[in-house]
């Protein structure tokens, strides 16, 4: 048997139960230990799990990579086409990697009802998009039923909603400026169109929790935004590229890049959003100060409850040292019994820390302002690899701050401490 481990048992022993000043300090350093840990895990999963969410209804809404032609298209508008038939589509053989690839066009418009007007884009999809995504965030009704004929349904915001007081099956009317023929020949560029309208029937209602897309867009048939443009059945405004491996996205944005005609450009979302991803990488900066505050403190109260358990058991070591015990050999015994603290400071820790975690991903209790972070409640991202690194972690690191203030028991000697 390991002889350092057995009288560290027994010191922990004698400790359990015992109300004086050293069993109060090994309290303190247990839960400073266990409070750290909690701090540490939430800062973890919720900064992981709120970048990751934001990520993926960025993607959702707009695809990883976006194909287009070159600075043709307006913010809100496909003014120029991109045709379908393209090497590319409907599979991206050419890159690996690649989940699916959708077409889309964006025509900005005015819906007028018979109290109030709003500006908003509509978003033309095929009968290739993904409604995953809006059938995750739908408050009411369902996503539009689109197929080879065109279809008038549409899926619109909570805040659309609720501006224009519009409901599931109200429908409504939307104005459309005239695309410009440039090949008419008697078009000029200061003649003014006549717009255009269409009608449309809500079918669904939508809450994404991005406010800008919320405010801003409605979701209906491409065949609408093809007919106003003058457009060709195979001629659409662009299409949205998404990926297996979004921490590859920068790597696959390249490959996408040199695999499309020499005509297109391709923008990962990454690009498209620099200030907002910006923003996200800096809660990786935040996350690692939080770990290196909560190891920094836990280290110094184990210091502190180390230095405690050397001094009250000066005797001992004296005795231990007039025995032939090595300084080595009782510097270990101390070490067992500072990672028997750690380690059931931990343990509470991880059961407080996961605990609370589990309430957040199931019941949602701490809310946030979607106009800031683009969620309305906490996400929570629960990994147990990050976990158990970040156990393994604390303990290597603080025993490793240990290892300095045990020397002090080399200072001790036999004589003096056995003769007081």
């Amino acid at each position: 048997m390991n002889y350092e481990l057995f009288i560290a048992k027994r010191l922990i022993a004698k400790k359990e139960g015992k109300n004086n000043v050293s069993s109060s300090i090994i309290k303190i350093a247990i839960v400073s230990i266990a409070v750290s840990i909690v701090v540490m895990l939430l800062a973890i999963s919720t900064g992981v799990g709120l970048k990751l969410k934001i990520k993926e209804k960025l993607a959702a809404l707009n695809g990883h990579v976006i194909i287009s032609n070159f600075n043709l298209n307006s913010a809100f508008n496909s003014d120029n086409a991109v045709s379908t038939k393209q090497d590319f589509y409907p599979n991206f053989t050419s890159v690996d990697g690649i989940k699916s690839i959708q077409t889309f066009a964006l025509k900005a418009g005015i819906i007028r009802t018979e109290k109030d007007f709003e500006s908003v884009v509509l978003k033309g999809v095929g009968t290739d998009y993904n409604w995953s995504f809006f059938k995750e965030y739908l408050v009411n009704g369902s996503v539009p039923n689109l197929s080879d004929k065109p279809s008038n349904e549409v899926l619109i915001s909570t805040l659309v909603s609720n501006r224009l007081g519009l409901k599931v099956g109200d429908k409504f009317s939307m104005w459309f400026v005239k695309q410009a023929n440039n090949n008419d020949q008697n078009f000029n560029i200061n003649t003014v169109k006549q717009p255009k309208a269409r009608s449309f029937k809500v079918v669904g209602i939508y809450s994404s929790g991005v406010m800008e897309f919320d405010k801003t867009y409605l979701l209906g048939d491409i065949k609408h935004i093809q007919r106003l443009n003058k457009w060709q059945a195979d001629e659409v405004g662009g299409f949205e590229v998404f990926v297996d491996d979004f921490d590859e996205l920068p790597a696959k944005g390249i490959e996408i890049y040199e695999n499309i005609d020499p005509k297109l450009n391709s923008r990962t979302i990454a690009d498209k959003n620099r200030n907002l991803f910006e923003w996200l990488d800096m809660f990786d900066v935040n996350i690692r100060m939080i770990i290196f505050i909560m190891i920094i403190i836990s280290g110094i109260n184990m210091i502190t409850a180390l230095l405690v358990l050397i001094l009250e058991r000066t005797q001992m070591i004296g005795i231990l040292k007039s025995l032939g015990n090595s300084n080595r050999s009782i510097r270990k015994i101390f070490l067992y019994n500072a990672a028997y603290i750690i380690l059931k400071g931990l343990f509470w820790g991880n059961v407080i820390g996961i605990g609370l975690l589990l309430l957040q991903k199931s019941f949602g209790f701490i809310t946030l302002n979607p106009e800031h972070y683009f969620v309305n409640k906490v996400p929570v991202y629960i990994n147990f690899g990050y976990i158990l690194v970040l156990n393994l972690g604390t303990l290597f690191l603080c025993i490793l701050m240990l290892i300095i203030p045990t020397m002090m028991v080399s200072k001790i000697t036999p004589i003096k401490t056995i003769k007081f």
